[in-house]
């Protein structure tokens, strides 16, 4: 599904992601982790559009979207979230939803004069379509109150039904787990799973251990802009190299196999 080929992002004298190749296979939940600075968010951003790269090569779905705009690899059904949600606060969990569908005839104002029934029967349409999802995150209670009233949690599941509202293929996850209480990660492990199940492909950063380990196979390792290692849970763990660059020695060891 994804084909990253020699991507290199380099900041000045930095090279932030350094010869970086790997391909992910459609229907995976794929792990992305690494120290911090070690290059994930760039590779993510770079991959996602938000950085052209300096060299290299991505393709996504045997078609090169390296360089293109964010919303352009976006409407390709390659989509992304933020490791810090950023919701429309003012705006309630319902209409954050609402506002994700492309090409809505609404946002031309004309059309609210000259095609109000089209606009009308669209903006029913999402409607229905966000309640569907706002239902499947678990955030059907809360579709009436405004975004900046949401737990750090129920802004991850948020940020989940928004991409869901894209109908994304490929969906890159910055760190889902980052700020979240037990129970709401529990569910969100969940939902990843039945999506997966649904035929969604997930590349996942994330520093929680427990959930790489149990979540995704295989699991890409980045240190110092490099990929080190592709492997399934098992390799990762017992490569020392992993052990070394991601925790040093001894005491990764012991938090890989808890």
């Amino acid at each position: 599904m994804l084909e990253v080929g020699h991507l290199v992002k380099r900041f000045g004298g930095l090279r932030a992601v350094d010869d970086v190749s790997f391909t992910l296979r459609e229907r995976t939940i794929t792990g992305l982790i690494g120290p911090n600075g070690a290059g994930k968010t760039t590779l993510f951003d770079t991959i996602a559009g938000v950085h052209r790269p300096t060299a290299g090569q991505i393709r996504f779905r045997g078609r090169p979207v390296a360089g293109l705009a964010p919303h352009r690899i976006f409407h390709r059904g390659l989509v992304r979230t933020f490791q810090i949600p950023r919701p429309f606060a003012e705006m309630t969990v319902l209409e954050n939803a609402m506002l994700v569908p492309a090409h809505q005839a609404g946002e031309r104002f004309w059309n609210n004069w000259v095609a109000r029934p089209r606009v009308r029967a669209q903006e029913r349409a999402h409607r229905e379509r966000a309640h569907e999802v706002l239902e499947f995150v678990g955030l059907a209670d809360k579709a009436g109150e405004a975004a900046k009233n949401l737990s750090g949690g129920q802004r991850k599941l948020l940020e989940l039904a928004r991409v869901l509202m894209a109908e994304p293929q490929l969906i890159l996850l910055d760190e889902p787990g980052a700020g979240v209480n037990p129970t709401l990660l529990l569910t969100i492990i969940d939902k990843l799973r039945e999506l997966h199940a649904r035929g969604i492909t997930f590349l996942v950063i994330e520093h929680n251990m427990d959930l790489v380990m149990n979540l995704c196979n295989p699991i890409l390792v980045m240190a110092q802009g490099k990929l080190l290692l592709e492997g399934s849970p098992d390799e990762v763990r017992s490569d020392p190299r992993v052990l070394e660059a991601y925790l040093g020695g001894s005491a990764a060891e012991v938090s890989l196999a808890a």
